[in-house]
């Protein structure tokens, strides 16, 4: 393997943490925009885009989760890992919707608590957000009644988790490399059918499939392809940069470059994760995960009070306020609780607490 040993400093000193918060945070100002179309924050989604954030996500994952595999003990270690990370917090969010949204609901209690709410609760629990995205009477008289928007991505990121084990059971049996190019040209390849299809023909379904999980491998092969080769990318890492950066001013700009731009982007996000640290963001925990997951039923709610109709500044401070408290408190509550000690955020967070024991009066400690 051409990567670096699992144990090195730089793949424990990283940006990753604090890249999440700033792709989380970007995902949460686009949305900003387009769930409420107030003219005055369309600069948000000009200068911002919540696809490419997106994207982001799924690099990272490809190089975090593939290496969270290569170093599990067992597909039962590596299985818990991932289930007590993602999916805690996502089932707080669910169940927290689906109980006290009934305040918000134009149906009565009996109307509301039916088998449409029942739907809700069972697709989006089992991450089938599409099956039944809106609850009864909820936001009705928003620009969208979807209760959160942002969840479609957890179902692609669940399948990938589900996907590594069988992944890498062919990489260390075939070749990898070739693989790893086949699996990402193969998910572009269904990416842009589906999409010419849907130019073709206006069909919307079409667009929408082919963001699901196909088409978001590229990204995800992107990120597990610079794990696996990270000593070529480091030797090469100027080259690498400089060309991802044209490609990208020139798939952004000019003209469209579906079969380049994944791996473009995977080398920009692995090179400030890894190459440009930034300090510690995870020593008081993770809270982009609570960003992503919180943020849209937030700015829902605010938007169905009606106390920010001619207010777009407050509400958008607002949002942003209320999303950061919350990811703090569901950081804190709930995904915190279900890390093992092992994992880096636990052990981060006790480091910074022992420091911090070490420094105060011994009366101070005592308290």
């Amino acid at each position: 393997m051409d990567s670096l040993p699992l144990d090195h400093p730089r793949l424990k000193k990283n940006n990753f943490d604090l890249l999440r918060l700033l792709l989380a945070s970007t995902v949460c100002l686009v949305h900003a925009y387009e769930v409420s179309d107030f003219a005055q924050l369309a600069t948000l989604a000009g200068i911002l885009s919540s696809k490419v954030a997106v994207q982001g996500f799924f690099v990272v994952s490809g190089f975090l989760i593939v290496m969270s595999y290569e170093r599990s003990s067992s597909l039962k270690s590596y299985a818990s890992k991932r289930v007590r990370r993602i999916y805690p917090a996502y089932f707080t969010v669910i169940i927290l919707s689906a109980v006290f949204l009934v305040l918000m609901s134009q149906k009565t209690v009996e109307e509301y608590y039916s088998l449409a709410w029942l739907k809700y609760l069972v697709a989006n629990l089992t991450f089938l957000n599409f099956v039944q995205p809106s609850l009864p009477g909820v936001f009705d008289a928003n620009k969208f009644d979807v209760v959160n928007g942002a969840l479609w991505t957890l179902k692609v990121e669940a399948m990938f988790y589900m996907a590594v084990p069988v992944l890498v059971y062919f990489f260390r049996r075939f070749p990898r490399l070739p693989l790893l190019i086949v699996i990402y040209l193969l998910s572009i390849a269904y990416s842009e059918f589906l999409l010419s299809a849907s130019g073709r023909t206006g069909v919307e379904f079409y667009s929408r499939l082919a963001r699901q999980l196909p088409g978001q491998m590229c990204f995800f092969m992107a990120g597990a392809t610079l794990f696996y080769y990270l000593k070529f990318f480091e030797q090469h890492i100027k080259a690498f940069t400089a060309a991802a950066a044209v490609i990208l001013v020139v798939d952004w700009v000019v003209l469209p470059l579906p079969w380049l731009q994944p791996a473009a982007l995977a080398s920009l996000v692995v090179f400030f994760g890894l190459f440009l640290y930034a300090g510690n963001f995870g020593k008081y925990g993770d809270f982009s995960y609570g960003v992503y997951i919180l943020h849209f039923p937030i700015l829902q709610l605010l938007l169905n009070s009606g106390w920010f109709a001619e207010r777009p500044w407050l509400f958008l401070l607002t949002t942003i306020g209320l999303t950061a408290v919350g990811a703090v408190l569901m950081w804190n509550l709930v995904e915190k609780r279900f890390l093992l000690r092992s994992s880096h955020y636990v052990a981060a967070v006790e480091a910074s607490e022992d420091k911090l024991t070490v420094r105060q009066p011994a009366s101070l400690s005592a308290e």
